[in-house]
């Protein structure tokens, strides 16, 4: 099982970081340490004085493919979550400056946690999918499948010319505008569609 991310796929994040808009997906990947399930707790890294939330919509790739085209995208995965990409905001600052890669940032254990699953056939319509993330009881993030830049159908085609996918692989799409710091004691919770999935403390 490998986690593959996208960056910059909402573009209001893209320009709260000062970063341009990308004119094709922003790949990067973290390991299978980096995943955290059950809703149990983050312990923050003594790494980082600066960790941001990232919530998004996750998708799990239900079968192998590769040079997969666009038309035949949805195929590939059948379910969907929420997770949050968390991120050393402080250590990615640093590595954009030199030009070095992201993963110390982005690739820490536990830095991936991931709700329970619900099949995708739930969903009327996978492009006018809600989801927020609630720290402390106040929405800090607000999002919409409407607004993605590249579509879930794109980044499966996008991604697996380079790197052939596989049952079981999770696909983070992208986080919406308003990210920010998590301390030790928030609790977060992320909802899709106003379904709790996500309920956790920062430990």
């Amino acid at each position: 099982m490998k986690i593959i991310a996208i960056g910059r796929n909402y573009a209001e994040h893209a320009k709260e970081l000062n970063n341009a808009v990308p004119t094709v997906p922003v790949i990067f990947m973290k390991p299978d340490t980096a995943l955290l399930k059950d809703n149990k707790p983050f312990y923050h890294p003594d790494f980082s004085e600066e960790v941001h939330h990232e919530i998004e919509i996750v998708l799990k790739v239900c079968k192998e493919g590769k040079n997969i085209s666009e038309k035949f995208a949805s195929n590939y995965y059948d379910e969907v979550a929420l997770g949050i990409d968390f991120t050393a905001r402080d250590i990615q600052a640093r590595h954009k400056e030199k030009g070095l890669p992201w993963e110390l940032a982005k690739a820490f254990d536990s830095s991936a946690p991931v709700s329970n699953f619900l099949p995708k056939d739930k969903f009327e319509d996978m492009y006018k999918l809600s989801f927020h993330l609630d720290i402390n009881g106040q929405t800090r993030q607000k999002g919409s499948t409407t607004d993605l830049l590249f579509s879930f159908e794109k980044i499966i085609a996008f991604v697996s010319g380079y790197i052939t996918l596989k049952k079981g692989d999770l696909i983070f799409t992208g986080t919406p505008a308003g990210v920010s710091k998590v301390t030790i004691g928030d609790h977060l919770e992320g909802y899709l569609e106003n379904e709790k999935l996500l309920d956790f403390y920062i430990k």
